[in-house]
């Protein structure tokens, strides 16, 4: 079965420049649930991103579907170079087409988002192909099962968010920050969900705590029982995260921006984390993720894929990743961000008691609805720096870009109530 074309799906989701969200079929929503209805479209587009497909085509007629993240605009241009390779080659052959792309694009440099997101969109799109031609799920092909279902975690900044989470059955609740950590805010959270309720928080910037910040931080949160501390500092220093990892009694989670097994590596090998996130739609591919997991297991190390900025193809692929590995800890979902996300796919997901069921329909079980792709056509795919009343950079401090910043007013340990 031959691969006959490469074809690329480029779309915008939620909130746009020049418009507002409500011309878009729906107001928009942050991971608290937040509207973004209404607002100028320039300042609230921190709040949009792109979902990029990809279809392999066969002479067989079999088509495969898979999905790019890390910098979707850009990669879909790499994706089109990928394809003058591919074109002609065995769609069987995974693991060796995968080979073959990574080593043509090695005279680039080091892969890195770009050439991850590439290389997973076709290799996912390469698993679905050939678990339909062999009438299997993809899980099935990876070795079976561990479980059918897989339990997930939802998004809150509020206790009224989190509480909605519970009610729709989510055993599991992050609390997300962009620069400054709220330690009332997270605390408010696990008061009300309760000891029965995981409770994370992601601590990522810009801009980035200093590893001493991250540390205070850390420390604040220790009596609060969390399941992870995720991204305390900038991924560019390990020595950082080893610092906070010496001095924390937290669990710690990291690895989203890193793609493949040499990626992740170092975060296993030094135990630097108690759980790796790579990205479905940029981590290398369903192969490499299965690869990160091994190695990790090895180390006692579980795996929580991240998925924050994915669309819902990725999120499939997961769920027949996490299916058959022995140390999967659970799937972040981010579920209501975007009313469209639930046009553009076929079928749709739906959270069951906290789990999500794994898809049993040959290949990765989804399929795009490509009519409902090109209403939202890409626009812009990056983010310029956040409001100056926002809560990412100290006060005042936006329009100095900086990536990383001292925290201030250490005495409320850096709680915005703090004035």
């Amino acid at each position: 079965m031959k691969i006959t074309a490469v074809k690329t799906y480029l779309m915008q989701v939620g909130s746009r420049p020049t418009t507002t969200s409500a011309s878009q079929g729906g107001a928009a929503q942050d991971g608290a649930g937040r509207d973004s209805a209404g607002l100028g479209a320039d300042a609230d587009f921190r709040g949009s991103r792109n979902w990029l497909f990809v279809k392999i085509f066969t002479d067989e007629g079999i088509t495969g579907v898979g999905e790019c993240s890390g910098w979707p605009r850009v990669i879909e241009t790499a994706v089109k170079d990928y394809a003058s390779i591919l074109v002609g080659e065995e769609a069987g052959d995974i693991d060796r087409l995968w080979h073959r792309l990574y080593v043509a694009s090695m005279g680039h440099g080091i892969l890195g988002t770009v050439g991850g997101g590439a290389l997973t969109g076709i290799e996912m799109a390469l698993w679905d192909i050939k678990g339909k031609a062999l009438g299997q799920p993809v899980w099935n092909l990876l070795g079976g099962r561990f479980r059918d279902r897989i339990r997930v975690y939802g998004h809150a900044k509020t206790p009224e968010r989190a509480r909605d989470l519970m009610a729709r059955g989510y055993t599991g609740v992050k609390v997300g920050f962009t620069g400054a950590v709220d330690i009332d805010c997270v605390a408010a959270v696990r008061e009300a969900v309760g000891p029965d309720v995981d409770v994370m928080v992601d601590a990522h910037g810009p801009s980035w705590m200093t590893p001493q910040d991250a540390i205070i931080v850390g420390r604040a949160m220790e009596p609060l029982d969390l399941l992870f501390y995720e991204d305390p500092v900038a991924p560019e220093s390990l020595d950082a995260l080893a610092r906070v990892r010496d001095a924390v009694d937290i669990p710690l989670a990291a690895g989203e921006r890193v793609s493949t097994i040499w990626g992740i590596r170092p975060y296993i090998e030094r135990d630097l984390v108690d759980v790796i996130q790579p990205d479905t739609g940029r981590a290398g591919g369903i192969t490499q993720m299965r690869k990160m997991a091994a190695m990790a297991e090895g180390h006692f190390i579980t795996m929580a894929p991240h998925s924050g900025s994915l669309g819902p193809v990725a999120e499939f692929a997961a769920l027949h990743v996490m299916a058959t590995i022995p140390n999967a800890l659970m799937l972040e979902r981010v579920e209501f961000d975007w009313p469209g996300r639930y046009e553009v796919v076929e079928p749709v997901l739906k959270v069951v008691d906290g789990h999500l069921p794994v898809p049993t329909a040959p290949g990765l079980g989804v399929d795009i609805v490509e009519e409902e792709v090109a209403r939202y056509p890409s626009r812009r795919n990056v983010a310029d720096m956040p409001p100056e009343d926002g809560w990412a950079y100290e006060t005042g401090t936006v329009s100095e870009n900086v990536y990383f910043q001292t925290r201030l007013k250490r005495r409320a340990k850096l709680r915005r109530t703090d004035g």
